[in-house]
């Protein structure tokens, strides 16, 4: 559970009468074990994912996926580094994704990991490396994993622009993934009757008042209005499929049209001016309207936060010094469980969670914006120290530390009466 700093981002014990050199060669032999597979340990965060479905999902499960690069440019010693966005940019690629609640968004356990390296991909669905596929040809054995889950709730797949491509879309559709993606809007459909880019066909709904405003929404820190329209729309252009680089050559590849909602939805101000607009295609059953579909993607941002829990707010991910792409998975598994912890008692509706909260930031010493009760990260490094607290009572050694207080606070030798 340890929250780091980027020059205390190793492995990290409460204390115990075993010194902490100790804790670490345990945990590397934890790390090491072959017998630990990332199945085996992803199954706790599995099983807490099916009981915060059934608890906290009313009609549908929301699965978020996205893509995290992880820099390791300065550890020559991590194996099997992979380039990232340019050729001397080497570290390791993580897939996740995260499951929400669809009442409020929050967010309930991570489902699946899937980090890239130079020996395949090491995921929480195999024991073995997979022969790394693209991101989007990467998607549906995913979905497929999350969906035979037997979950109580439906999934709906959430993803972003990068997942606006035609022969994904007509695929996910043709085997029964529902979804929902954030069109490029470039893109091009059929609306009666008109070939139109999906960007022109935004502009005619908002002269012919087909927006109406939703609800409120921070944007940026600030409120905003959210204003949603929807249309049918059916895609007829064929995809344009490349499996050998951006560089490499591209054929087109016809399929049957494909017939979806798309939902716009723009952020505007108290001016009416519009500060985002996002093209949303779906299959979503008829009975959830526009509004909540809007909703949903405005989720999607929960995934950022929790790839920022990992990384810079909390857990320090990309400054962990495991050697292995397998050890560094595993102990990505168990930070996971960190964050489930903590989600928990953020989202926890009971009398008392608010002041378990409070005195947790409390621990923390993070200081908080005006009327905000907590964050994730303090939630994270106040429960840290708490344990801290709870493994120190325990300590025989406590009472004799409490009679040197005036020799840890003041320089002073405790002072003993004569006699």
């Amino acid at each position: 559970m340890s929250s780091a700093q980027p020059l205390a981002a190793g492995l990290r014990s409460l204390p115990e009468t075993a010194d902490s050199f100790a804790s670490v060669q345990a945990a590397w032999r934890f790390y090491a074990n072959p017998q630990v597979t990332l199945p085996y340990l992803a199954q706790p965060l599995l099983d807490q994912a099916r009981q915060a479905v059934a608890a906290a999902c009313q009609h549908f499960a929301l699965v978020v996926h996205d893509w995290s690069q992880l820099h390791y440019n300065d550890q020559d010693a991590k194996q099997h580094r992979v380039p990232l966005s340019q050729g001397t940019d080497l570290g390791y690629e993580l897939h996740a994704a995260v499951v929400l609640s669809d009442q409020t968004g929050a967010p309930l356990a991570p489902v699946y990991h899937g980090l890239r390296a130079g020996d395949g991909v090491h995921s929480t669905t195999t024991a073995q490396p997979e022969t790394p596929l693209s991101q989007l040809d990467a998607l549906a054995p995913v979905m497929a994993a999350v969906d035979q889950l037997g979950w109580a709730k439906p999934c709906v797949h959430i993803l972003d622009r990068e997942a606006d491509s035609v022969a994904h879309l007509r695929h996910w559709h043709q085997v029964g993934y529902c979804f929902v993606v954030r069109a490029n809007d470039r893109g091009r459909a059929r609306w009666h009757g008109q070939h139109l880019a999906l960007r022109v066909l935004a502009q005619r709904l908002r002269r012919r008042g087909a927006f109406r405003a939703t609800r409120t929404v921070d944007y940026r820190g600030r409120p905003v209005q959210q204003w949603v329209a929807e249309t049918s729309v059916t895609i007829t252009r064929p995809a344009k499929l490349q499996r050998q680089g951006k560089q490499g050559p591209r054929w087109q590849v016809r399929g049957a049209p494909l017939s979806l909602r798309l939902v716009v939805v723009e952020l505007r101000d108290s001016r009416g001016r519009v500060l985002s607009q996002w093209l949303l295609l779906t299959n979503a059953p008829a009975r959830v309207d526009a509004a909540t579909v809007a909703l949903w993607y405005y989720w999607r941002w929960q995934i950022e936060t929790y790839f920022k829990l990992l990384k810079g707010a909390g857990q320090q991910l990309e400054a962990w010094q495991q050697a292995t792409p397998t050890a560094l998975a595993k102990r990505l598994l168990v930070a996971a469980m960190a964050c489930v912890l903590v989600w928990q008692l953020a989202r926890s509706a009971h009398p008392q969670a608010a002041r378990v909260r409070t005195f947790l930031i409390r621990l923390s010493g993070r200081v908080m914006k005006r009327g905000q009760a907590f964050t994730i990260p303090a939630l994270l490094a106040g429960m840290w120290v708490y344990l801290h607290v709870l493994r120190a009572r325990e300590d025989p050694e406590l009472g004799e530390m409490h009679e040197l207080v005036p020799l840890i606070m003041f320089g002073q030798p405790p002072q003993r009466e004569a006699g």
